[in-house]
């Protein structure tokens, strides 16, 4: 019995002694639990820009920049003399703001609010606006509308009377041309954007003709109001990728490309293309019925299975093998608003330096001599100024959307070099998304020079708050076309995303470059101006 009782203690001892080391386990482990959230934290946007404003990768300061919106210059100007630009930019990066996500914005608002996009400048001198308005005269508006009479009808059947010496009247596609700068064709909040792409969308359309020159067809279309645009038609699928067996200089020109290349161009904060809008043309009533254009009039013809088609007179794919057609009398078009006609305002044609050499068997010399920037930056006008860093950003547009057509740019003869580059004719883009084009990024890797703020800009659609990708998509959701199809199909946009990541790694590699070698400075400082408007500020 004695032996029972000593047993039973000794069993009850070690149940003691193991309920309390479980109990002191359970409290350790609640104890640690405690300081631990429930839920991993969300990235705010304070620490979103810290991380951008490393010092090796950003520096938060825009070239002499395109004019602000009115409520940038007001914030502006309430900011105190004393302050340094270098903390006015902290402050704006460091502002907490909430997710897009969180505040119910979409990623493409959140982007377009970004500091980044809304930074102050200089009022823009009467010397850097593309037309002087002289109120004063009489027939000054009106000379210019009329003044492209090589596109419009020879006959006023269709046309509106319009106001032209008051502001208010002018139609969309005028307040347009009045806003062009030296430094941009559009500002960032440009108010005039909805009406002059809705004037593109919705007008009815008086006149078409072929446009002369280039390979492929294309049409000026005229409106009620004078304004006008260059319509290309729809070729091919939208999800139909370049046969790869093509080379360059052999494909179609796509419509959904010239659109979605305007949306990314005004993503990147460039502003350097001018608005195009998808849009549904009536083959017969908005052509055929219409176009005083005989050469054009006699291509048009009747399918086997019912779809009007026509093929115009051009250099390449101008035959009945290569009609455009109707389905049957609807047809998908691009429609850009013209430039100012060159009478008015003068363009230079600029050849690329890194043009490529439209040949089967020959290269350029560029794609065999490594040093080939060398050269061109001891050469005019690309050895002063902005023009070789404005060049870059022409070909990071161009390689994010696969564009290897890029022989020529140009750029308004009234600013001569200390200007921006017009990044017109863009049919060529969104061939291929299964295949990246890296030499179309050799200028970049051969120069190592960017701007700052494009950098800043790439950096930032990055992020996954603001992906290019989503934003892209977000963009083109408010084209016309979008209705019928995706102007761009997904892997086109997946593909995005990755060329933006070539691009940075490729910048990243000329820092660790020049910091192992030494040499010229990678980023192109251009927000440095922000200084002398504090300085000016009281």
């Amino acid at each position: 019995m004695l032996r029972m009782r000593r047993r039973s203690r000794t069993i009850c001892l070690y149940l003691a002694i193991i309920t309390i080391f479980l109990h002191l386990v359970l409290v350790l482990f609640s104890a640690s639990m405690y300081h631990l959230p429930c839920d991993p934290p969300l990235p705010t946007r304070m620490s979103i820009h810290r991380e951008l404003a490393h010092i090796h990768h950003i520096s938060p300061v825009i070239s002499d920049p395109p004019e602000p919106p009115a409520d940038a210059r007001q914030d502006f100007s309430k900011v105190d003399a004393n302050k340094s630009a270098k903390g006015y930019l902290k402050m704006l990066y460091d502002k907490d703001l909430a997710e897009p996500a969180e505040s119910g914005m979409s990623k493409l608002e959140a982007l377009f609010d970004h500091p980044l996009y809304n930074l102050p400048s200089r009022p823009i001198p009467e010397e850097d606006w593309l037309f002087k308005v002289q109120p004063n005269a009489k027939n000054h508006d009106k000379m210019l509308i009329l003044s492209a009479n090589s596109w419009v009808s020879a006959s006023r059947d269709g046309y509106e009377d319009v106001d032209w010496k008051n502001s208010s009247s002018h139609p969309p596609w005028l307040r347009f041309h009045l806003g062009i700068s030296r430094w941009q064709l559009y500002p960032h909040r440009d108010p005039n954007m909805e009406p002059l792409t809705q004037h593109l969308a919705n007008s009815r359309i008086v006149s078409a003709v072929q446009r002369s020159g280039g390979t492929q067809l294309k049409l000026v279309m005229s409106f009620p109001n004078y304004g006008q645009a260059m319509l290309k038609p729809m070729k091919q699928e939208r999800n139909e990728e370049t046969n790869y067996n093509l080379y360059y200089f052999s494909d179609f020109e796509r419509h959904n490309a010239e659109i979605a290349a305007f949306h990314l161009d005004r993503i990147l904060g460039y502003r350097r293309i001018p608005p195009v809008v998808g849009r549904l043309v009536d083959v017969v009533k908005e052509i055929k019925d219409i176009t005083t254009d005989l050469k054009l009039a006699r291509t048009f013809f009747t399918s086997p299975v019912g779809n009007v088609c026509f093929y115009g007179r051009c250099s390449y794919y101008c035959s009945t093998e290569h009609a455009v057609c109707g389905r049957p009398t609807a047809l998908e078009a691009s429609l850009a608003v013209m430039l100012p006609d060159p009478a008015l305002a003068a363009r230079r044609s600029w050849r690329s330096p890194w043009r490529r050499s439209y040949s089967r068997t020959k290269l350029a010399e560029w794609e065999t001599n490594p040093d080939y920037c060398s050269s061109v930056k001891r050469t005019a006008p690309y050895n002063k100024g902005t023009r070789l860093v404005d060049f870059i950003d022409l070909v990071i547009l161009d390689f994010l959307m696969s564009n290897m057509d890029r022989h020529h740019y140009e750029t308004f003869e009234k600013f001569g070099n200390d200007t921006f580059l017009l990044h017109l004719d863009n049919g060529r883009a969104f061939g291929r998304h299964s295949k990246d084009e890296p030499s179309i990024l050799a200028p970049l890797k051969q120069c190592c020079r960017i701007r700052r703020s494009t950098w800043y800009r790439l950096r930032l659609l990055s992020l996954p708050q603001y992906q290019l990708s989503d934003v892209m998509r977000s963009s083109l959701s408010h084209d016309p076309l979008s209705s019928v199809a995706p102007l761009l199909a997904e892997p086109h946009l997946a593909a995005l995303d990755r060329r933006l990541a070539a691009v940075l790694q490729t910048v990243s590699g000329c820092l660790k470059q020049q910091s192992e070698k030494g040499g010229d400075e990678v980023f192109y400082e251009d927000l440095d101006h922000l200084k002398d408007l504090f300085a000016s500020a009281d």
